[in-house]
């Protein structure tokens, strides 16, 4: 088996056999906190790209995806991330943020894609979709390079802004949980409230049982 047709290339070659030129994998991270942005990372990598111990960015340890994200650098063709504000995901929904992350992580590379292989299976929201000719993947990040490459860089940047934002509203501890509804995270809205980059809209039954 060589190293374009292993089971991780598999999406990418049969995407190629078809005739696409520049194939990108694409993934988001941060759907489900209660506080900051939902990230999106788009990646190209050339055929046959070594990433030792690539896989779904969740069953990494915090340091090997920082390894990981430099390698990917290193080597991809092109690479981009872009977020969505927990202030819009409040305006509009949480999947249209998704889908306006992961189109707009697309839009930003250079050289472009012409193929997007991403991860899930919805590729449109009430506002936004991705609108590249595309391939919807479920557990696309076990599946494929590209996608595993590129939730790698969305689940890294994510955590280096949320450690950012813990130097900046230290009470919350950021640092520990990067937003996720954890028994700490909930115990820290309970002392000091929301911080300007928490999502109200996913904060509806805290506050409902905190007023009722």
């Amino acid at each position: 088996m060589s190293k374009e047709t292993g089971p991780l290339w598999e999406l990418e070659g049969a995407a190629w056999a078809q005739g696409r030129g520049a194939v990108c994998g694409c993934d988001e991270a941060g759907a489900g906190p209660l506080a900051g942005p939902v990230y999106a990372g788009a990646v190209i990598l050339p055929r046959g790209a070594e990433l030792p111990g690539l896989n779904d960015s969740k069953k990494l340890t915090a340091k090997k995806r920082e390894v990981l994200y430099e390698l990917i650098l290193d080597k991809a063709i092109a690479w981009a991330v872009a977020s969505v504000e927990a202030e819009e995901i409040d305006k509009t929904d949480i999947l249209s943020a998704r889908m306006k992350a992961m189109q707009t992580a697309i839009d930003r590379l250079s050289p472009a894609a012409d193929f997007a292989l991403v991860d899930g299976n919805r590729d449109r929201g009430k506002t936004c979709a991705i609108t590249i000719a595309h391939q919807c993947v479920v557990h696309g990040d076990a599946r494929s390079v590209s996608i595993a490459a590129a939730s790698i860089l969305a689940k890294v940047s994510r955590d280096r802004y949320m450690e950012e934002m813990a130097e900046r509203y230290p009470a919350y501890q950021f640092e520990k949980h990067k937003g996720y509804g954890t028994r700490l995270h909930y115990a820290m809205l309970d002392a000091h409230g929301p911080s300007p980059i928490h999502r109200r809209s996913f904060l509806k039954r805290w506050e409902a049982a905190r007023n009722g």
